[in-house]
């Protein structure tokens, strides 16, 4: 018996990525931090870990205010700032995960 295995399918993955972008590029990225969640609440949800499944906890609301200062902190750096996001997304996630 596998411990640790991911079990979800590549055209789920590619349905909820779709859907996220499709949503993302509607409302010209206002909802990006719900397609982020949506997208990485699947691919959690399908995780196991050592015998044991995780969950994530985060909400689109409490990442739009991160969100927001990463844009404004972006323009002010004149981009520099982009170059972080990604690892503050990263631990944002990581803050709002945990086993079910």
């Amino acid at each position: 018996m596998k411990d640790s295995y991911f079990d979800g399918g590549l055209f789920q993955l590619l349905g909820w990525t779709l859907l996220g972008a499709l949503v993302t590029f509607i409302t010209v990225g206002i909802c990006a931090p719900w397609a982020i969640c949506m997208i990485y609440n699947w691919k959690i949800k399908h995780t196991v870990i050592n015998g044991r499944r995780l969950k994530f906890d985060g909400t689109a609301l409490g990442l739009f205010g991160k969100w927001i200062l990463w844009l404004m902190l972006i323009v002010i750096t004149f981009g520099l700032y982009g170059f972080w996001v990604n690892i503050a997304l990263k631990k944002w996630k990581t803050e709002h995960t945990s086993f079910a």
